[in-house]
């Protein structure tokens, strides 16, 4: 049986970036733990203190089927190139073929870089645009695929 697993992101503004990815990946709010009507009655309950309600940010995949993705606040900057990217299949995946994704993926360009991401660069292959090599608002690299 395969783990479950989720990925956290460090980062200066959890709920400014947790909106950029859930609309990159077509994610939402992650509900309030189970017998909690919110997430302020789960913080409130574990007695975290009132300053520290917007340190996190929380998505889930509304299919259940992805990982969940937590966001937190920390206070160092980013300073160097990810080791770790997502590809976000936007276009379908390269078995999806190209005269279908690639328009997909520019349609993705232009949501993402009007909700505060950047293009680094445009990668080829075979002669022809093949993904986008992006940052998020915080500067994450990731690619449009």
């Amino acid at each position: 049986m395969a783990a479950k697993w989720s990925l956290t992101i460090d980062c200066a503004y959890p709920g400014k970036l947790a909106a950029f990815w859930a609309l990159a990946l077509a994610y939402e709010e992650k509900p309030a733990p189970a017998g909690f009507g919110s997430w302020e009655e789960w913080f409130s309950h574990h007695e975290v203190p009132e300053d520290e309600w917007d340190d996190g940010a929380y998505l889930s995949d509304p299919d259940g089927v992805g990982p969940t993705l937590s966001f937190l606040k920390v206070p160092e900057p980013k300073v160097a190139k990810n080791r770790l990217h997502i590809d976000v299949q936007v276009g379908g995946g390269r078995a999806t073929p190209w005269e279908v994704r690639w328009p997909r993926v520019v349609v993705a360009v232009e949501r993402l870089t009007a909700a505060g991401a950047s293009v680094i660069r445009e990668e080829e292959l075979q002669g022809r645009p093949d993904h986008v090599v992006m940052a998020d608002p915080e500067g994450n690299e990731f690619c449009l695929v």
